[in-house]
């Protein structure tokens, strides 16, 4: 766990610096580009902490996976998630080391992460500080072909912003070959891009309302469409729903959007976007505490609500927002501690890096 709090607190550090360092510019929303030195020095530790890592979540399975499967051209068309798995047969004929496999989902992931947040997070270095405390980082580190997926995705938020559906959507699909869940987010281009806070934002709210408290009649129905997918084995997950300081953690952001939705249309023209995709992850994430399964959906999500985060704290009057800026920080961390190191004993272990250096 010391080299996750060591990432925080280097990754939050060069964030903080590129924003102040930052130059001005009249591309994007921000009218400032933070300083790209800062920033691949943070990118570098987030990478190599993930990169290097050999345990949490499904690591050691992609490791076992890869060392003994056979990533021929038959096994690799037969098989769900074609995208990964092609990518795999690539490597796996110049080295048979799965860490280099590790290394470079991590490098695509994070690098196309922190290159979006760089362009529409106005404070960038709490969109990265979130990104780790709020689990999200440690996550891309479990399920890795559906963060990657993710990930994919993410870089379309200037085409989904601007209307440009074919570039959105042919993103989309290239994603799915990666984790076919990514399917999901073509429907949801039409959902979103439409005013916040409307007839509609009170119609998704009371759905998943509706859906918790009908859970077992939609799960029914749910599992029953699935059955014959790859997906059909979540019907036996019996791990419990998610916790309920999460989903709360996942909509305080909301509620401090709605207060300021008027001053976040005028800093940020595409934010009602933005606070939709929000949105629909936090009526995700309502449905979760059910059973957790649905969260893995809030992986596309919860991205989004990053880039919500780094604008959270303009929204307040500008003699209050350094107080916010820090009770912010101070809230995010003790969430963070709870979590990874009470609740879930998240234990970090690599055969390249280790704490102290």
């Amino acid at each position: 766990m010391e080299m996750i709090w060591f990432a925080l607190f280097a990754v939050f550090f060069n964030a903080f610096m590129a924003r102040y360092f930052a130059a001005s510019t009249a591309d994007g929303p921000l009218g400032i580009r933070p300083n790209r030195i800062y920033m691949a020095l943070g990118a570098a530790c987030l990478i190599l902490v993930s990169g290097l890592r050999n345990n949490i979540g499904d690591t050691y399975l992609y490791m076992h996976s890869y060392r003994v499967e056979d990533f021929s051209w038959s096994s690799v068309l037969q098989k769900d998630d074609i995208g990964f798995n092609l990518f795999q047969m690539l490597l796996k004929q110049y080295t048979e080391d799965p860490q280099l496999m590790i290394m470079l989902t991590a490098l695509v992931t994070n690098a196309l992460i922190i290159i979006v947040f760089c362009q529409y997070s106005r404070m960038i270095e709490l969109s990265l500080y979130a990104y780790i405390t709020t689990g999200s980082f440690i996550v891309s580190m479990n399920g890795i072909r559906q963060f990657l997926a993710a990930a994919i995705v993410f870089t379309a938020t200037r085409a989904l912003l601007e209307g440009k559906w074919k570039i959105y959507f042919a993103i989309v699909i290239l994603a799915s070959f990666f984790h076919q869940s990514a399917l999901i987010m073509l429907p949801i281009y039409f959902l979103v891009r439409r005013r916040a806070w409307t007839l509609t934002t009170m119609l998704l709210l009371s759905l998943g309302i509706l859906i918790v408290v009908g859970y077992n009649y939609f799960s029914s129905a749910l599992f029953s469409i699935i059955e014959n997918t790859q997906y059909s084995g979540y019907r036996s997950f019996q791990e419990g729903g998610a916790n309920v300081l999460r989903v709360i953690v996942f909509v305080i952001p909301l509620a401090i959007a709605f207060l300021g939705k008027d001053k976040l249309r005028r800093l940020f023209p595409g934010g009602d976007v933005i606070v939709n995709l929000s949105l629909v992850g936090a009526v995700i994430m309502i449905i979760s505490t059910q059973n957790w399964i649905f969260a893995r959906l809030g992986i596309y999500f919860s991205l989004y609500q990053l880039i919500l985060l780094g604008w959270v704290i303009k929204l307040f009057r500008e003699k209050d927002q350094r107080l916010m800026y820090i009770a912010f920080i101070g809230f995010y961390f003790l969430y963070f501690f709870y979590e990874n190191v009470i609740v879930l004993d998240i234990r970090y272990a690599s055969d390249y890096i280790r704490w102290p250096f």
